[in-house]
């Protein structure tokens, strides 16, 4: 490679490349600053600069056209941007609502948005991998990051076993991940997206061995049931910053990527996988539902609740479509947008002994915090999907996917489904609005007010910004209109 092919290449990842000098970076730095919280403070804030000046590059200096460098390996497209920018802003945003927790818990220390740089930079290089080798070193930089995380308050016993149980079964979706890209490989002879996609075309059934193993791998990283098991106790058992982060960038990469693969390497075999993702669809729906109805703990709600969402989104993907792979994008989009302000809420939960995470110690927050309240009511309804609200429309589109491709039965259960869901909102909401409260919350850090009130106005505010975020996505998908 010469070195005018080298620089070339490196135009391609200047977003990654500032994610990873930056974070070297700060992880020397942050050894000689003196005051754990000062260190943290500071790195914290150069990091959400990083974050935020990364989705700057991947909008605005991006090379026009794209492309692909180090042999292939890498691809850059309105796709990947796309993808990129919401994931930097997204891992910013977790940023801003962690700091003021860290710091009342006293675990604020400078290697956590060091950290959150690591898992942003894996996610970056997942959304825009070409070779199933780069995807498994996106994702595993992704993963380990994660996993000390959910450990990251390591003199709490939850949080020490929800890192474990994350990483035990973490481990084990690397194996499922691993051995089916080596079945890839061996049946298809590369581990290119291009070259396996000529295979694809006459899929030998070792190459379709290997797509179910693969695609389990990746469902286990968005937590689709039944790969869902340790999504309810990380949740519950990490910091609940962690918890917020873990529910935004991590989901939306993690979905991102796996429409790439099976929308690009195994797009001639939608008739295959298709099957997998309505399975994978309808159990996590279900699940989703119908296990969120149990649940004391508002983490352990939320955790059901994002497993239902990534049923309604696969939905959406099984009908393998470009227009699946907007409407995808778009509902994912508007759910992290409403998962970041619901954790907002969730982070304002402070009396003066400390935290609390149970549904009942929301009981009267309207008549004790009316603002907060009608913040958390437009939220949770939005992410439920309610009509006239912005979530609404990111559901009816995956659901319109569905219907267009044929697949009306699985729109209706899905619309079923979704009907279900509602009831666990309410039940929330009902707390919320009807019981009598029982002691008052602190008053929220200003960083955590704002990211709540601006996502609660942002349930109908955005209304008007569909139409622009949808020409924002189609633009985005168009990549596999072929």
């Amino acid at each position: 490679m010469t070195a005018t092919e080298l620089l070339a290449d490196l135009r391609l990842i200047v977003p990654e490349l500032v994610l990873a000098i930056g974070a070297l970076g700060l992880l020397v730095a942050g050894v000689f600053i003196r005051g754990e919280q000062a260190a943290s403070r500071l790195v914290s804030m150069v990091s959400m600069a990083l974050l935020v000046l990364a989705a700057g590059v991947a909008v605005f200096l991006a090379p026009e056209g794209g492309g692909t460098a180090f042999n292939g390996a890498i691809i850059l497209d309105s796709f990947a941007l796309y993808a990129k920018a919401v994931v930097f802003l997204a891992a910013a945003v977790a940023l801003v609502l962690a700091g003021n927790f860290l710091e009342a818990e006293r675990i604020g220390r400078f290697e956590y948005p060091v950290l959150i740089l690591l898992a942003t930079l894996g996610m970056s290089v997942m959304v825009s991998a070409n070779d199933l080798i780069t995807l498994y070193l996106g994702l595993e930089l992704q993963s380990l990051s994660l996993y000390v995380l959910a450990a990251f308050n390591r003199d709490s016993l939850r949080a020490s076993e929800a890192g474990l149980k994350y990483f035990v079964l973490g481990a084990l979706s690397s194996g499922l991940l691993l051995y089916g890209a080596s079945l890839v490989y061996g049946f298809a002879g590369s581990t290119g997206f291009d070259a396996i996609a000529l295979a694809a075309a006459d899929p030998s059934v070792g190459l379709i061995f290997g797509l179910v193993f693969v695609v389990s791998g990746l469902a286990f990283k968005i937590s689709a049931a039944p790969f869902h098991m340790w999504t309810p106790d990380v949740y519950e058992g990490a910091p609940t910053p962690v918890a917020a982060f873990f529910a935004t960038a991590p989901k939306f990469a993690a979905m991102m990527l796996l429409i790439r693969v099976l929308m690009e390497p195994f797009g001639a075999m939608a008739d295959q996988w298709q099957q997998i993702t309505i399975i994978l669809a309808i159990l996590s729906m279900a699940i989703g539902a119908l296990g969120a109805l149990l649940q004391t703990n508002i983490k352990r709600l939320m955790a059901y609740s994002s497993i239902g969402n990534m049923g309604y989104a696969l939905v959406g993907l099984s009908a393998g479509t470009e227009a699946a792979v907007w409407a995808v994008m778009l509902y994912m989009t508007l759910y992290v947008i409403g998962v970041a302000g619901a954790f907002g809420v969730i982070l304002s939960m402070r009396r003066a002994e400390g935290m609390v995470e149970r549904i009942e110690d929301l009981a009267g927050l309207s008549k004790t915090r009316p603002g907060l309240a009608l913040a958390f009511t437009g939220l949770l309804l939005s992410i439920g999907g309610m009509p006239f609200l912005v979530g609404f429309f990111g559901k009816f589109l995956v659901f319109f996917a569905a219907v267009q491709a044929g697949l009306i039965w699985l729109a209706v259960l899905g619309g079923l489904f979704s009907t279900i869901s509602i009831a666990y909102y309410l039940m929330v909401l009902k707390r919320v609005w009807f019981d009598e409260p029982v002691a008052e919350f602190l008053p929220a850090p200003a960083s955590i007010a704002v990211i709540t009130r601006v996502a609660g106005i942002g349930t109908v505010g955005l209304l008007l910004l569909v139409p622009f975020m949808l020409g924002q996505v189609m633009q985005a998908s168009a990549v596999f209109g072929g």
